[in-house]
């Protein structure tokens, strides 16, 4: 299948769940997103009120609401047309955000709205969704302004890709018994699209793209575009007598990245 085909199938599969989706995260995003996503996105774009934001991927508006609550003049664009319905029937008050429905992977679509017109430009949680990236960085790369800034967040491809398992160990260590969580890889360098699930009980899968950090960075570098800023956010780890089974059992472990990009010279 080719991409083209492969994004067609995941903007089905995203508005076949959209109320779903849109039911977890609120106004204000699921603990994901609240404990770790959304504070290492806001610490890397420093947000200055009255600055226009373009937030790419913007699923059921979370962050643009928050980017928007922050002073920033937002337009929040997504390739789910019933995504973008409940972002706007989530806008009860505060900032307006300008909601459109644009494909991440047309860069002609992109750089529409205005070259070098954009402060600040996010994508969180997405570019692991997209077959192609390239388009988005050559994109981002005509919009930002002089000394404008792109931040992403996505899953960390070393850790929290297509193909982790979580594994549970106890024994017993000089008569204390004990219980390590951990997970277990078997590839990084080369790992096929898979449909996964991204919340239990959802409709049905969607596909995620993994890209090791080479090809994820690369392809910024190669678009124009300089790291200058890098977050590896994880749970705290639990404290004594705390039920923890999943991320927040492998506090070593980070599962989100973040990053910063500037224009390059």
């Amino acid at each position: 299948m080719n991409n083209d085909a492969l994004n067609d199938e995941g903007r089905d599969l995203w508005n076949n769940k959209a109320a779903f989706w849109d039911n977890l995260h609120g106004d204000e995003g699921n603990t994901f997103h609240r404990t770790l996503v959304s504070p290492a996105v806001e610490k890397l774009l420093n947000l200055r009120a009255g600055e226009r934001v373009l937030d790419i991927g913007c699923g059921n508006g979370a962050l643009a609401r928050r980017l928007a609550a922050l002073g920033g003049q937002v337009t929040a664009v997504d390739f789910s047309a019933a995504l973008i319905d409940l972002a706007r029937q989530r806008q009860h008050d505060g900032a307006p955000i300008d909601y459109r429905v644009v494909d991440a992977t047309d860069e002609s679509a992109l750089r529409a709205f205005g070259e070098g017109d954009y402060s600040a430009i996010t994508c969180t949680m997405a570019l692991m969704d997209m077959p192609v990236i390239t388009p988005l960085y050559r994109a981002v790369r005509a919009l930002l302004a002089e000394n404008g800034r792109f931040v992403f967040a996505q899953s960390h491809p070393a850790f929290n890709s297509n193909n982790p398992v979580f594994i549970t160990e106890r024994g017993d260590r000089e008569g204390n018994l004990y219980t390590d969580v951990g997970i277990k890889l078997f590839a990084y360098l080369d790992v096929p699209p898979v449909k996964g699930a991204g919340a239990a009980g959802e409709p049905n899968p969607h596909y995620y793209y993994h890209r090791p950090l080479h090809t994820l960075l690369g392809e910024a570098f190669a678009a124009g575009l300089v790291l200058d800023g890098l977050e590896e956010p994880a749970f705290p780890p639990p404290a004594p007598g705390q039920s923890a089974s999943h991320w927040d059992a492998v506090w070593q472990f980070p599962p989100i990245i973040a990053g910063r990009f500037r224009l390059g010279v």
